[in-house]
């Protein structure tokens, strides 16, 4: 089966990883411009790289590994059985991206969207086909859980099949009803958002209120540093859309996120957030 990911950041290029490790998936990983693509390869050279020096790959099996991954714009996806948009949390622009993917893929190729809180319906309506919600969780490489989410227009074979998909790749698919921020989002991001305010309030500092939530509630890791490798921006985006969804003021986004990502501190990726890590 040919892949196509659309969007090579951090989840694309972690998307990519997993179905080219698995035996019978060619990937096509694609962004909107050349460079952004190869920076997204790079990262899962590095990421093979450290596998076959760890001994948990050979060096041919990470070789094989990589020469399945063809990079460019998304007309390489001209072949793809299957297609994973992995684009910024905005409306627009996914539907932008699969109005522009009718015209490149074959007719029988499958539209599956990463989105982590969009409506599935919303993203899917003026199409020629339905779309899928397959939400992977970052590192999508290592990460088990795939939530798998059909729309009012989507068939229910073709939930199973990337229920069936996601179980090849070596993840663990849950099946969702659509709503806003599904099942991890929903219960995970609010707990975020409100960790914020608790910090941002001086009720303790960032790595007092990490501590006890994670000895407290047995949190692998705390809040505050799940937010800044998830990206504050991402949290934002989320939060915004489920409080537009809902109406409900108890998902109004922290006013300290806000200040954070108008900032560009976005967390790890950018090298500064709520902690620092230059």
């Amino acid at each position: 089966m040919k892949v196509g990911i659309i969007g090579a950041g951090t989840m694309g290029s972690g998307i990519a990883q997993a179905f080219a490790m698995t035996q019978g998936y060619e990937v096509r990983l694609c962004d909107i411009k050349e460079e952004y693509a190869q920076a997204g390869f790079a990262k899962i050279q590095k990421n093979i790289n450290f596998l076959v020096s760890k001994e948990k790959l050979s060096k041919e099996a990470g070789d094989a590994i990589i020469s399945k991954i063809k990079v460019g714009l998304n007309d390489i996806c001209s072949d793809c059985d299957l297609v994973v948009e992995v684009a910024l949390e905005k409306m627009e622009i996914k539907q932008q991206i699969f109005k522009e993917l009718q015209n490149i893929v074959p007719k029988d190729c499958i539209f599956a969207s990463n989105t982590s809180s969009l409506s599935i319906t919303k993203i899917g309506e003026a199409l020629d086909r339905p779309v899928v919600g397959m939400h992977f969780f970052n590192p999508a490489d290592r990460m088990k859980l795939v939530e798998v989410i059909g729309g009012e227009k989507t068939p229910s074979d073709l939930v199973e099949k990337i229920k069936n998909i996601s179980i090849e790749i070596g993840k663990t698919p849950v099946q969702v009803n659509e709503a806003p921020g599904f099942v991890v989002n929903r219960i995970l991001v609010p707990m975020i958002n409100e960790a914020i305010n608790v910090w941002a309030a001086g009720t303790a500092d960032a790595e007092g209120v990490d501590t006890a939530m994670i000895l407290g509630c047995a949190h692998p890791m705390g809040p505050l540093h799940l937010a800044d490798l998830i990206g504050l921006d991402i949290c934002l985006a989320i939060m915004e859309v489920i409080h537009n969804e809902t109406g409900d003021d108890k998902y109004l986004p922290a006013p300290r996120l806000r200040e954070l990502v108008a900032a560009g501190k976005l967390g790890k990726k950018t090298g500064e957030g709520i902690f620092s890590y230059k």
